[in-house]
């Protein structure tokens, strides 16, 4: 086993343990994957504020997010076909995240159902939905979240539309994974993943049951890609608000009046995210929206980042510029494609870690004072 160091590490080890066309549909953007790269990019040209003789003895990266206690500023975004980058990796990286003391929030797109996540862990986690135009099957999963005692309904909005990702139509990727050539080859460098594939779940968790026709994989992906609605507006929001009476967060929000109505709607908190760049190229990088959401709504109600986050420097990054907490998609991925439950624990150190030291050399004791000063913005 090489010495881990970083969320890179991770990334690397999971590259070459995990089939190509996952780990390609975890790690690309859509079409010239401008937005997916503009959000690391962004990031990066932001400057921390090196600050010295400061007594940063004893500090704390505690804080809460919609009145959850969290060990750091950080929640596990929702992520589809995790359970293909790791066997019942949803699973996994729920317990991980549990263990730890921040959120898991699990995909309606999830290989594990919600039932599945419920019965390993101990605390509620949060779900994320999808709006179809089956609102039967809405409902349906609303009130399953309920009887699993999810604390937090995650909405994400920006998904009435697939954007083109041109990796996986070039590698042709389905669950279980289409069995060409190419990937025949692939898996047999893969050994380890494919012994863990036997015992794991194989399928959509959460739509098993529901489909006229049949549980199969492909009869399932063949529902989806018809069911994502382009219809979906804020009496949506609202009539899913009313169904759910819980904690509603609203992921997808780039836009300053889409705050604005976002808040109108009733929402707890929103998050600043532009799908990690799978869906509008060509869109500013999350880092660059966060700014002037947070001037215009973050007084009304919590503002959470998500897009590009590598590193516990970047989480301090968007915790100056005004953001309550961030979601972390891909390098949640990385860590459990490398090395399932404990590689999700090991990137959540690793962040942490780097939150912490860089926090002290801002000057910094407290998660919560961060603030503008302790960056510089060119």
């Amino acid at each position: 086993m090489p010495v881990i160091t970083c969320v890179e590490d991770l990334r690397l080890i999971a590259k070459k343990r995990v089939p190509k066309a996952f780990y390609d549909y975890a790690d690309s953007g859509s079409y010239t994957e401008s937005t997916y790269r503009a959000n690391s990019d962004d990031l990066a040209a932001i400057r921390l504020r090196q600050r010295v003789a400061i007594n940063v003895d004893q500090r704390n990266t505690r804080t809460t997010m919609v009145g959850q206690d969290v060990t750091m500023p950080v929640a596990i975004a929702p992520t589809g076909l995790t359970g293909m980058q790791w066997a019942n990796g949803e699973m996994l990286g729920a317990i991980a995240a549990e263990k730890f003391g921040i959120p898991f929030t699990l995909s309606t797109m999830s290989i594990c159902s919600i039932e599945d996540v419920a019965s390993v862990t101990t605390k509620p986690f949060w779900f994320q939905l999808y709006v179809m135009r089956d609102r039967g099957f809405v409902k349906e999963m609303i009130q399953r979240a309920k009887a699993c005692k999810c604390s937090a309904l995650v909405l994400t909005l920006d998904l009435q539309i697939l954007g083109q990702r041109h990796k996986d139509l070039k590698n042709g990727m389905s669950v279980p994974p289409r069995l060409t050539l190419a990937n025949i080859i692939d898996l047999a460098t893969k050994p380890g993943w494919a012994l863990r594939a036997l015992g794991g779940r194989k399928t959509f968790g959460n739509l098993v049951g529901h489909v006229k026709g049949g549980d199969g994989i492909l009869t399932l992906s063949q529902w989806t890609a018809s069911q994502f609605d382009p219809t979906l507006n804020w009496d949506d929001v609202a009539w899913i608000k009313k169904e759910w009476g819980g904690k509603l967060i609203l992921k997808g929000i780039l836009d300053v009046e889409d705050a604005k109505l976002a808040v109108a709607a009733g929402a707890d908190a929103i998050v600043v995210s532009n799908h990690g760049g799978r869906q509008l190229d060509g869109a500013m990088s999350s880092i660059e929206a966060l700014p002037m959401i947070v001037d215009a709504v973050g007084h009304q109600t919590e503002v959470w980042f998500d897009g590009g986050i590598r590193t516990g420097q970047d989480i301090l990054k968007a915790t100056a510029l005004g953001a309550k907490g961030s979601m972390i998609g891909r390098a949640f991925l990385y860590g459990l494609g490398a090395m399932g439950e404990k590689g999700v624990t090991t990137m959540l150190e690793i962040l942490q870690k780097e939150l912490d030291v860089s926090m002290a050399l801002t000057g910094t004791k407290d998660i919560r004072d961060v603030n503008l000063s302790n960056i510089i913005r060119k």
